[in-house]
């Protein structure tokens, strides 16, 4: 269980950074929470990330890539449904949702574009990805911001919250 928590504590960490990071250069980045934090964007997400106790693990070892929704994305979801999720009793359900957005490796836009294909998430499931179209597709959320680099992985900003 600590492997999962540890990737998607990551991958959450890079969903907070994306709107972040200025450049390429990865000596100069801080790690996905880092990032997350003074991206600004993403406080629901780290709100999250503090509520599942995965802080620590996304400050780990990566490359992870996540699918970061934004503070707009889990505006989309039901009334209550963020409050509820971090209530403590939710614990376990939160770690599956926020763990459904990482993928351990690092999957730049790159590598991807013109494909359609299932990769594992941390959680434990596949999501499916279609690069094929106009916009890149995650289970149904459109990348909004690829690419964006921290010193443990890469971010993809995502407009929905995913669910496994």
């Amino acid at each position: 269980m600590f492997g999962i928590l540890k990737k998607f504590a990551v991958a959450a960490a890079v969903v907070v950074s994306l709107g972040a990071m200025p450049s390429d250069s990865r000596a100069s980045q801080g790690d996905i929470v880092d990032t997350a934090v003074a991206a600004g964007s993403f406080n629901t997400l780290v709100a999250a990330v503090k509520a599942a106790g995965l802080v620590d693990v996304l400050k780990g070892d990566g490359p992870f890539t996540v699918f970061a929704p934004t503070d707009e994305a889990f505006a989309k979801l039901p009334a209550g449904t963020v409050e509820d999720l971090l209530k403590p009793e939710n614990k376990d359900q939160l770690v599956a949702i926020l763990t459904y957005h990482v993928v351990p490796g690092e999957a730049p836009a790159a590598s991807i574009l013109g494909k359609k294909l299932e990769v594992e998430s941390v959680e434990g499931t596949s999501i499916p990805i279609d690069a094929t179209g106009d916009a890149v597709m995650v289970d149904g959320a459109t990348v909004v911001t690829p690419d964006v680099k921290a010193s443990n992985g890469i971010i993809h900003v995502i407009d929905s919250v995913i669910m496994p």
